[in-house]
């Protein structure tokens, strides 16, 4: 592959991504958003793609590329899964806005948990250590909470303290936040273009 074999050019083509990192897992295409009048005339209306400019990347050596594209692929197999806890927490906060009291709201965290288990334990079993630790940072990202203080918020302190010194054992930390200017630049980076269907 090019970007292997002329790894000295320190520059990542775009046909090698997709063979590298699979193909795109948000597509976007241009959306038709009705008419404009400008100047007496009706002119139709599409809204655009964002779309984002970086420099390229210059990588030493074989090892910073090979841990590139290892990034994007960890991105890709857990962004998707932030995205939809996202979408989860939102849902169960909403409901449980709309119960009449304590009880009920404790009835209902309670099956709520049960199917958060069900339906989340099969895919996270699938995960390597990389790829659950960018998860811990991308739900901060996604929620703009740590998995410890969701867990602590909705579960409760006891379950966010066991949980989180269960993740300890193995170097991670549920109380892990995203920092997209400094520690996960290049990973801001990468999401940025993921979402944009450009990688």
């Amino acid at each position: 592959m090019s970007c292997v074999s002329h790894l000295h050019a320190q520059q990542i083509q775009i046909e090698d991504m997709e063979e590298l990192t699979g193909s795109p897992i948000f597509r976007h295409g241009i959306g038709y958003a009705g008419v404009v009048e400008y100047e007496g005339e009706k002119i139709p209306w599409f809204v655009l793609n964002d779309v984002y400019i970086f420099k390229p990347l210059v990588f030493k050596n074989k090892r910073q590329v090979q841990k590139y594209y290892k990034l994007v692929n960890n991105i890709k197999k857990v962004y998707p899964i932030a995205v939809d806890i996202k979408r989860t927490i939102d849902a169960t906060v909403a409901h449980l806005d709309s119960l009449p009291d304590k009880k009920a709201k404790d009835e209902y965290m309670k099956k709520a948990e049960k199917e958060l288990k069900a339906k989340y334990t099969p895919q996270l079993k699938k995960l390597t250590f990389a790829q659950g630790k960018l998860l811990i940072k991308l739900i901060d990202r996604q929620t703009g909470d740590t998995s410890y203080a969701l867990i602590k918020q909705y579960i409760g302190s006891f379950k966010a303290t066991f949980w989180n010194t269960f993740a300890s054992l193995f170097g991670a930390s549920l109380k892990k936040e995203y920092d997209p200017e400094v520690d996960d630049r290049l990973t801001e980076r990468c999401i940025l273009l993921i979402e944009a269907g450009e990688l």
